[in-house]
């Protein structure tokens, strides 16, 4: 019996592990994602005034969302790719990173990958 809980008790300690760096992964993810989409907002934000004041047209300035774009990821503490769309109205950021996990290690896990994504598209009313 005493070999039977023994067992029990380490494939419980294992799957509570895997749990807890499963959910941790996640949140990491999670985390990306909200970064890329943050970055890709700020950068959004970049209009370029020397069409939009006249009304040609609303694009971002290429230069000063990507330069935007790359502070907050670099505030955040995070690596990632900006590109801007030929259009300039869409601006998209991916984010890589990787999570440590506590418990996985013991099973040769010493690494996850985490990527995340995040797109800004420029709206605007016709007229306004």
């Amino acid at each position: 019996m005493t070999v039977f809980y023994t067992v029990m008790a380490l494939c419980l300690f294992v799957v509570v592990g895997l749990v807890w760096d499963g959910g941790a992964a996640l949140d990491a993810a999670s985390r990306a994602d909200e970064v890329a989409q943050e970055a890709a907002r700020a950068g959004g934000e970049q209009i370029d005034p020397t069409q939009a004041i006249p009304g040609k047209a609303i694009v971002v300035s290429p230069t000063a969302a990507e330069s935007a774009a790359r502070s907050y990821l670099s505030q955040a503490g995070v690596n990632g790719t900006v590109s801007i769309a030929p259009d300039g109205q869409t601006l998209t950021v991916e984010v890589t990173s990787s999570y440590q996990p506590v418990f996985a290690t013991l099973l040769g896990i010493t690494s996850m990958p985490i990527h995340g994504h995040g797109t800004a598209h420029l709206l605007h009313q016709a007229g306004g």
